[in-house]
């Protein structure tokens, strides 16, 4: 049953270990009356959470999350994300989690570390290594990025673009600057120099297909904006490319 998988471990009398199971149940947002169910009669979202109890009660000071999250279907996969954080917090238990999914990432961790060959390329709060990554790949890896060679002269980067302020860079020389795509803004103008080449509705969400000179520049906007194929474009840039090493 779901409670003697939960009890497994515990070594205290039946009264104290029946308890402790109802306390684990409820943390884990599930009723003391699941304790008497078999692992066929919980959905997966369920048996995730019963295995976290499991793992929680012999109050370890360390969890180690291996693609806990990956079974699960997507709707599903958010709503157990978020019970597990919030049951970890309440437990006040570190946790390790591995995962190639970046948005569980981001959203589970208060601190990441990006692997690359075995080998840490960032590490840092998830805000810090999104906005600020080192390097393209440890940009690439944490979301779409658009990433630009430029030349750059008093903290101001010469690109396709136009001029974009960057940071982190030292001056004079080819540099590849990073800009994420919500730093892009699409502006219907018919002097602008991109072109609307093409678009790809997603339901709340439009892909739109940007063309500047030789560069393809694929761009998610919400499905309300006014804009069609053909249209010409600036894109102005809101907040300043970072330099990549």
């Amino acid at each position: 049953t779901v409670g003697k998988n939960i009890a497994y471990g515990l070594r205290t009398d039946r009264k104290s270990t029946r308890a402790r199971v109802d306390e684990l149940l409820e943390m884990v947002a599930l009723d003391p009356s699941y304790a008497k169910r078999r692992p066929h009669e919980l959905s997966g979202g369920q048996q995730q959470r019963v295995a976290l109890a499991r793992a929680l009660a012999r109050k370890p000071a360390l969890m180690l999350l291996d693609e806990p999250f990956s079974a699960l279907d997507s709707g599903l996969r958010v709503a157990t994300r978020k019970a597990v954080a919030q049951t970890l917090q309440a437990a006040g238990v570190t946790a390790v989690l591995v995962t190639h999914d970046t948005e569980e990432a981001i959203s589970f961790a208060d601190q990441i570390a990006v692997m690359r060959c075995g080998q840490f390329t960032q590490s840092g709060t998830p805000e810090a290594i999104y906005r600020t990554p080192r390097d393209e790949f440890t940009a690439r890896f944490l979301g779409d990025c658009v990433v630009l060679e430029a030349r750059v002269e008093g903290g101001i980067a010469e690109t396709v673009l136009g001029q974009v302020p960057v940071k982190g860079a030292l001056d004079g020389g080819q540099r590849s600057v990073m800009l994420r795509p919500e730093q892009l803004v699409l502006v219907k103008d018919h002097d602008g120099a991109g072109r609307v080449v093409g678009m790809e509705f997603l339901g709340g969400e439009l892909v739109v297909s940007v063309r500047v000179g030789d560069l393809l520049l694929e761009l998610r906007r919400p499905s309300t904006i006014e804009i069609s194929v053909g249209d010409s474009v600036r894109i102005d840039i809101v907040a300043a490319a970072v330099s990549l090493g």
